[in-house]
């Protein structure tokens, strides 16, 4: 579960929402109009009557906010990255070639505009504008375009059979062609400006109807220049609200950055073809650097594939060396690659929504370790550890149907994965699965050396039962270590709660387990270190696993020994492929003769071998 903490931290802004469970795996994309509004709502029981949601609630641990400069931008990019991580709780709807677009039917006399489904070609019959990423966001224009300009809504049958004008008008939504209470010329203009605003010539649109309401205020028309004036302060209104995606349909990224004391969070959003798509986070701590040098070596580093590169960089500093530094990524690309430090404007507001996600994320990190750090001191607590457990070492024990025996070690430090302290150990002192001397070994060849360069943790979690627990204490009995505090984590049997795991802890001279509440923190922190463990472990294994069977199997081929095996699998990657390889290519091996093709594969080839 997440904390409430974290979600009373999240920003109250438009943008989508990604719920990731503990190994960084996208469960769910949405988007909102108020992120900590929306997310708060599916951990409130019974608010969210969705029969998924539940189970959904269960398995987060991470959320990540991107907030946008729109809902419609918001709504492209959750389509977007739906399409990219398809995430197991969205609905991913495969592609059948059909766009939502919107119709302008100009052979009319009275043009109206309609929603339309289209396979990618137009008909003649009218002017057509998108297609849009989903029928829901051209809803969304259409529902717009009808508030802004009162273009007739009515079919056509109605147009032509009314005597008098319907409601419609009466809210100022329509002038009303079917009666005649407005001219050709008048609703010809209108049509215009719908294809204008449609365009994105919001400007040239607005500069028009300023110029049309002074004109008819100038001629005492005040009633249709208040119209036009409704029409103004609607687009204007929806301007400053929905600022469309469009960017001059660049390529481009927008760097954010944003800084606390010694530690910080740059975050680049990245647009392509005008709309956002993504974002990337970086976090960095204890850096020297001022903001312009940060960024001209992010910068640096980050662009290395000319195809991902944008044709424009927004920072949000003035950087001494951006002509040299434009100069290099150009290069780089291939092709025109501009830093920009825009101050004002449309790219201005970009950098300021970049800035905004900066901040947002570095809120989220801050909660993610003070989470830590208060999940640690629950552990300290509520197990009577004897310190802080600020180093933990979790183990597991792997094999597959009683062969391939390995143990893993992973580490957690200040509550986050250390991958540099992972450990993989090969079972020597047994080829039977035997957990508790498989577990001897691991902890006696891990602590003997720990000892040694004094680098111990501060717990050691061991996956298992009691059993497990007395050899980890019997081994640091033998090997005098008494700093180190060690508990086991071990799933409770016979429950059926659901699919909730229920878990129980033994503890040093403590006969009875510690049962941990289903929604515990302190049992999901350490599900989290076990399961990673686990993972580990089985990943090791099915390696070892794979090698044995290589070796296995050309070890047994007369003639080919360990200099021609390693040169066969060097060039073919696997048994499999030297199995369908030509003699040709057998016999192009670095020294494989003719002699030995012949033997591969009379071997390799044989019905009588294992497929």
């Amino acid at each position: 579960m997440v904390d409430d903490k974290v979600l009373e931290r999240l920003p109250e802004k438009t943008g989508v929402y990604i719920m990731k469970s503990g190994e960084d795996v996208v469960l769910y994309v949405g988007k909102a109009k108020n992120l900590k509004e929306r997310v708060k709502q599916y951990f409130i029981p019974g608010r969210d009557g969705r029969p998924q949601v539940p189970f959904l609630t269960l398995k987060v641990r991470h959320i990540d906010t991107m907030i946008t400069s729109s809902e419609k931008e918001a709504l492209i990019l959750e389509n977007t990255l739906i399409k990219q991580y398809q995430p197991k709780y969205n609905v991913l709807l495969r592609d059948d070639k059909s766009f939502a677009a919107l119709k302008i039917k100009i052979k009319h006399e009275w043009p109206s505009v309609e929603l339309v489904r289209s396979r990618g070609s137009h008909k003649k019959d009218g002017l057509y504008f998108g297609p849009y990423p989903s029928a829901f966001s051209a809803r969304m224009t259409l529902d717009l375009i009808k508030k802004i300009f009162p273009l007739r809504q009515c079919s056509d049958s109605e147009l032509a059979s009314r005597t008098r004008p319907c409601i419609l008008h009466a809210m100022g939504r329509c002038i009303a062609p079917c009666v005649g209470l407005c001219t050709k010329e008048e609703y010809d203009d209108l049509v215009q400006k719908v294809v204008q605003f449609l365009k994105g010539s919001d400007k040239e649109i607005i500069q028009k109807l300023k110029a049309e309401m002074l004109r008819l205020s100038d001629a005492l028309e005040f009633e249709k220049a208040q119209s036009v004036k409704n029409i103004l302060d609607h687009i204007e209104k929806t301007l400053e609200q929905q600022r469309v995606e469009k960017i001059h349909g660049k390529d481009m990224d927008a760097v954010g950055i944003y800084r606390e004391g010694d530690e910080g969070i740059l975050v680049r959003m990245i647009y392509r073809q005008g709309r956002l798509v993504s974002a990337a986070t970086h976090s960095f701590s204890k850096i020297a650097e001022e903001d312009a040098d940060l960024i001209s070596s992010f910068l640096l580093q980050s662009y290395e594939e000319p195809h991902a590169m944008p044709r424009e960089v927004l920072v949000p500093v003035e950087m001494a060396d951006a002509a040299a530094l434009s100069e290099i990524l150009a290069a780089k690309k291939g092709g025109l690659c501009e830093v920009l430090f825009p101050q004002k404007g449309d790219k201005k507001a970009i950098l300021d929504i970049a800035l905004e996600n900066a901040i947002a994320k570095f809120r989220q990190v801050k909660d993610q370790k003070e989470l830590s750090e208060r999940a640690l001191m629950e552990i300290k607590e509520t197990f009577h550890l004897k310190s802080y457990p600020k180093k933990i070492e979790c183990f597991d024990i792997s094999n597959f149907q009683g062969s391939a025996i390995v143990g893993a070690l992973v580490a957690f430090t200040d509550g986050e994965k250390d991958t540099s302290r992972y450990r993989k150990f090969k079972i020597k002192l047994t080829e039977e699965p035997d957990d508790y001397l498989s577990m001897y070994e691991v902890l006696t060849r891990r602590f003997k050396k720990a000892k040694e360069e004094n680098n111990l943790p501060d717990l050691i979690l061991v996956d298992g039962g009691k059993g497990h627990l007395n050899v980890a204490l019997k081994v640091l009995k033998e090997l005098d270590i008494i700093t180190v505090d060690v508990i086991s984590l071990a799933k409770e049997e016979s429950r059926h709660d659901k699919g909730i795991r229920a878990e129980k802890v033994f503890l040093p001279n403590i006969k009875d387990p510690l049962y941990l509440k289903t929604h515990s923190k302190i049992l999901f922190f350490l599900q989290k270190i076990r399961d990673e463990a686990h993972r580990f472990a089985l990943s090791f294994m099915h390696q070892r696993k794979s090698k044995s069977l290589v070796q296995s199997e050309l070890d047994a081929i007369a003639g080919i020994g360990p200099k021609k095996k390693r040169a066969l699998l060097r060039k073919f990657g696997s048994v499999k492929k030297i199995r369908e390889a030509a003699a040709e290519e057998l016999l192009a091996t670095p020294g494989v003769h003719r002699k030995d093709v012949e033997a591969i594969r009379l071997f390799l080839q044989s019905d009588k071998q294992p497929q």
